[in-house]
């Protein structure tokens, strides 16, 4: 049974070239939710395309000899080729060259002028082409634009402007009655503060400064600014009508949208513009706005100018899409950026892929076939040992769909592996390769690889929506069809007297150095010998730095970010008995911290407790687990003593 529609979209490509990495990380993001919400039964339309209007598209066909509809239906073809090499599962692919939403955009744009919404006048100021933005005098930063960092041209002329101060107080009013309309809370907070409480500046809508556009039919020369042009897709590709008497039936079955997936730099225009926008012309706003970080190459965000672009389809040529899908999905914190480098890449697929994943359902298969010819026996000598791992498989779908119903992806993926490394463990804790030894004991062995079948079919069917292809390659391994959710809720799903599949490998160890040497060749790098040789003679070098300062200075010490963190929940490191791993809440943010104290501490002494952490810390993974900061201790004798305050301070606070 349907538990009820649910739109998600993603904001629309610019066709002004390849999206990179960063780029495509948002349609594997939002293509993980949307598979998600199907399998937890909901029915799903899931929207993207591209943006295909404006100056900077005019002039990027102009050097490239081309008209500007023959320039966009190249790239446009080239990014629907890279959102389907990484299997996204999009409902409606959109462009806004498509008649039909040409259409509608003038309709949208006469309702509103008719109204009075809009007016016409002349702009006057600093426009950003390649952001496709005006700013004034105060808005820029050293005389260039405040987004992009880039050169800026004053312009003057005449334009349409829409009064954006009329809604300002009913938007700031749904902000506070929904306080989950823009997320992550921080997003909220930078757009109440820095924009809407400041005051709103009326919106320009048209231009007549090149002709790459909407026309406006009331006015020959304007066109329709790329924001309500690019903005409005998100319902003109439903069927939205105007006039409101013909609305289209997915308009009527799906509006208004779930989930706007957006990346965090055009947030302003779809929490602000956009309900305004809706509110003029009187429909619905939608449910919620996620602005989504940035994934960064090693310390920088993607640009063609700096020379650190990857794209997806390379990456898919060295690891495979699954991989791909993986890392970026799993290193992506909730609200702040990700980093990728080749290293961390491989040590992910080595560690999580290969290992932790790939060894468990090759070991068990293999077992499965080696001491009962494939068949599944039925569980019949059950032991108290058998429960705690049980039990983590029937909780383990609640838990994922507790952090998916938060967007929290990469924690939802957590708690797969989680489930994935207490299986390994269970084959530690019951040795089936010594059960097997003993014809006695053929009915417990039996037992044993039934609970890891099932362990990893409910795994696999979780897995879905993030690998869909290797969640495919297991469930074809087990020779099973239940898939479905309610399937996941009892631990009965593989059926005794079946046979499972042949073992096959789902991913490959990969020997880092030869991998490096191999990227460097294609990427022209120099011979990675020399390179490591460079690096360590650096490195070298910059110890003996560090050895020769006894002070740091201001900026230093600026540079660390610490705060106040209120530990939720703590456990023992499932693989180290040396670390506790820590549920940090940091204002609204949680945050997951390995600690080397478990020596001095037991997890119910610290549950509850204030405690100091670096919080900007770069994110390190310790035998297996992801930290994203460091908890302060003090040497106390020969024991750790973890820092805390003197006052009952609010997580989230700044330690200055």
């Amino acid at each position: 049974m349907s538990k009820g529609k649910y739109y998600l979209t993603t904001a629309i490509a610019y066709t002004s070239g390849k999206p990179h990495i960063g780029n495509t990380y948002e349609i594997i993001l939002a293509d993980s939710i949307v598979r998600f919400k199907k399998l937890n039964g909901y029915d799903v339309y899931f929207q993207t395309g591209t943006d295909e209007h404006g100056q900077k598209i005019q002039e990027k066909a102009k050097e490239a000899g081309k008209e500007p509809q023959e320039y966009v239906d190249e790239v446009a073809a080239e990014i629907k080729r890279i959102w389907d090499l990484m299997n996204t599962s999009y409902d409606k692919f959109v462009r806004t060259t498509d008649p039909e939403h040409i259409k509608i955009v003038q309709k949208i744009f006469k309702k509103l002028y008719d109204q009075g919404d809009i007016y016409k006048g002349y702009y006057e100021g600093w426009y950003c082409t390649p952001d496709e933005a005006f700013f004034t005098d105060a808005q820029l930063v050293d005389g260039k634009c405040p987004d992009c960092g880039r050169e800026v041209q004053l312009t003057r002329e005449d334009a349409y402007f829409f009064k954006m101060s009329k809604y300002a107080d009913r938007l700031m009013k749904h902000i506070e009655e929904n306080p989950k309309f823009i997320q992550p809370e921080s997003r909220k907070n930078e757009m109440v503060n820095n924009f809407i409480k400041p005051g709103l500046q009326d919106l320009c809508v048209s231009r007549t400064s090149f002709d790459w556009g909407i026309p406006v039919t009331f006015d020959e020369g304007h066109v329709v600014y790329v924001w309500i042009d690019a903005l409005s897709n998100y319902i003109t590709f439903l069927g939205y009508d105007p006039d409101g008497c013909n609305h289209g039936e997915l308009f009527k079955k799906y509006w208004p949208a779930d989930v706007h997936l957006i990346g965090k730099d055009i947030l302003r225009f779809h929490t602000i513009y956009w309900p305004i926008l809706l509110m003029a012309l009187g429909e619905e706003l939608p449910k919620q706005v996620f602005g989504h970080p940035w994934l960064l190459i090693g310390e920088g965000k993607m640009s063609k100018s700096k020379g650190n672009v990857i794209y997806a389809d390379d990456l898919v040529d060295l690891f495979g899409v699954d991989a791909v899908r993986y890392f970026v999905l799993h290193e992506m914190p909730f609200a702040t950026d990700g980093t990728l480098t080749y290293e961390l890449l491989i040590e992910r697929i080595n560690s999580d892929l290969a290992n932790i994943l790939g060894n468990l359902v090759n070991r068990t298969i293999s077992m499965t076939n080696k001491y009962f010819d494939g068949e599944i026996m039925a569980p019949t000598a059950k032991e108290a040992i058998d429960d705690e791992l049980i039990n983590l498989a029937l909780e383990t779908p609640l838990k994922v769909e507790k952090k998916m119903d938060d967007l929290r992806v990469a924690d939802s993926i957590g708690e797969i592996f989680t489930l994935l490394r207490r299986s390994n463990k269970y084959i530690d804790e019951t040795q089936p390769w010594i059960l097997g030894r003993d014809e006695s004991k053929k009915e417990r062995l039996g037992t044993v690889l039934y609970n890891l079948l099932e362990s990893i079919r409910i795994a696999a069917v979780l897995l879905e929506p993030y690998l869909p292809e290797t969640a495919e390659k297991i469930l074809k391994q087990l020779n099973t069809e239940k898939r479905d959710w309610e399937s996941l809720l009892t631990f009965n799903g593989m059926v005794p007297g079946r046979k499972v599949g042949k073992p096959e490998i789902l991913f490959a160890r990969i020997d880092l150095a030869k991998k490096i040497e191999e990227i460097n060749k294609l990427n022209g790098v120099e011979d990675s010998s020399k390179a490591e040789k460079k690096s360590k003679e650096a490195e070298e070098s910059k110890e003996t730095e560090e050895q020769d300062a006894e002070y740091v200075t201001i900026d230093d010490f600026a540079k660390l970010d610490m705060r106040v963190a209120e530990v939720l929940k703590v456990e023992k490191h499932p693989n180290a008995d040396r670390l506790l791993v820590f549920q940090l809440k940091v204002g609204e943010e949680v945050r997951q911290v390995v600690s080397g104290i478990a020596k001095w501490y037991k997890p119910e002494d610290l549950t509850g407790k204030k405690v100091v952490m670096v919080y900007n810390l770069k994110a390190v993974t310790l035998r297996g687990v992801e930290s994203q900061g460091m908890i302060l201790s003090a040497e106390k004798g020969k024991k750790l003593s973890v820092v805390s305050t003197l006052e009952d301070i609010p997580s989230g606070a700044k330690i200055s």
